[in-house]
């Protein structure tokens, strides 16, 4: 008979609901934007890939230093605070805005939030966790992110009928500008409830953080060959994945109202949230690259069908993509953690960042120019082909035979 597991650190606990509020604010927003861009700001695809890129090249300015920084004074806590308050502000420009570079600057105030956050909350979370439970962790922090979704989602669908005054099966984006003042009242009330996760991270403890070696800097121990291996293949694939607005903006070209897109990214989030902390829970136990392989080829079949597909069989795979991001998304960062140095866990979670921003703003580029000069389709033909190669890739490197890089807690 096993010993039961020991409950996970509190301050994983916390981390997750501070993720929870915050991924309500921002899922009430995120939805959104393709509509409020480009039906009422009357911007086109190739000026909302430059947005969603800009914003993800934001967060690899950042996430490196923050990472860096956050394992040298050893100190996790202040990044962590203030990468949930600038999304305040970011939100704030996003309901002042009246034409798309507006937009752009709301979300590059966001994602630098995202960029000071990221590497330290996730080292924090490796630092307060056993090696045995890392896939568990991270896979419970991704399960309330995932909620969090859901919950912002549905709330955005609900104030978008309060406020256009209309049925929500009858509800339908126009450049009138009661509908524009309902985004930007929905956009504000975003930003409010932004604000308990920000009051929530006077909750977190500063963890007990390992030297990387005895009286060394961070930068003077390099990662392992193993670490970058990963990294790399990692990044590979990331550059299939452009923006999910994408998904969004696909769905709108196929026929669906306003309210069945809102309703649709609700769905996949909610399959994303019920598959998370499953996935953390098998990759602790059966291997994180088997867990990894897996969601690939689901990505990959995602996109391609997605490149084909009509307004009734979007919805399965849209419910198949949110089953890819549980397996992928909460695993991946638990694999970066199994080939990092203890005493550099911010640091790699940093370049990681800042490497896979770099890619994703060249993935929305891409998908944006796709869009609007070869047609609808071919961001997706794009996606599943740079995703099937990520898995041949990892089939002929074989990762799993890597040796961890990282020394148990």
């Amino acid at each position: 008979m096993t010993a039961p597991r020991k409950p996970l650190s509190r301050d994983v606990t916390t981390l997750g609901w501070i993720s929870f509020f915050n991924d309500v604010s921002s899922e009430m927003v995120y939805p959104l934007l393709p509509l409020f861009t480009i039906v009422v700001l009357d911007a086109s695809a190739t000026s909302l890939g430059w947005i969603e890129g800009g914003a993800q090249a934001s967060v690899a300015i950042l996430t490196a230093w923050a990472g860096l920084r956050s394992d040298r004074i050893r100190r996790r806590v202040p990044y962590v605070r203030w990468g949930y308050g600038l999304p305040l502000l970011g939100k704030g420009v996003l309901a002042l805005a009246f034409a798309w570079p507006m937009v752009l600057l709301g979300r590059v105030i966001d994602r630098v939030g995202k960029g000071l956050r990221s590497g330290p909350r996730d080292a924090l979370i490796a630092d307060v966790t056993d090696a045995s439970d890392r896939g568990r962790a991270f896979g419970l922090h991704r399960a309330m992110d995932s909620a969090g979704a859901v919950v912002g989602v549905l709330l955005a669908a609900l104030l978008l009928w309060w406020f256009t005054g209309t049925p929500i099966e009858h509800a339908s984006v126009t450049e009138s500008q009661r509908t524009a003042s309902a985004f930007r009242t929905i956009f504000a009330v975003a930003a409010g409830i932004g604000i308990v996760a920000l009051a929530l991270t006077w909750r977190l403890r500063e963890p007990v953080i390992a030297e990387a070696a005895p009286g060394a800097r961070p930068l003077e121990r390099k990662p392992s060959r193993s670490f970058w291996i990963v990294m790399a293949l990692l990044l590979v694939f990331s550059l299939a994945n452009s923006s999910d607005t994408f998904l969004l903006l696909r769905a709108a070209h196929v026929g669906l109202a306003p309210w069945a897109i809102v309703l649709l990214y609700a769905l996949f989030n909610f399959v994303y949230m019920l598959g998370s902390y499953p996935a953390g829970v098998l990759s602790d136990r059966f291997g994180r690259w088997r867990m990894i392989a897996i969601g690939w080829v689901i990505y990959a079949g995602v996109y391609l069908l997605l490149a084909q597909t009509g307004a009734v069989a979007i919805w399965p795979i849209l419910m198949l993509y949110g089953l890819q991001l549980a397996i992928t998304d909460g695993v991946g960062k638990a694999l970066l953690v199994d080939h990092a140095p203890r005493g550099r866990r911010g640091f790699a979670f940093g370049i990681f960042y800042m490497a896979s921003g770099a890619t994703a703003l060249a993935s929305s580029v891409i998908a944006g120019l796709l869009w609007d000069r070869v047609g609808p389709d071919a961001p997706f033909w794009f996606g599943g082909a740079v995703a099937s190669v990520a898995v041949v890739l990892l089939l002929v490197i074989r990762p799993w035979r890597l040796a961890r890089s990282d020394a148990p807690p």
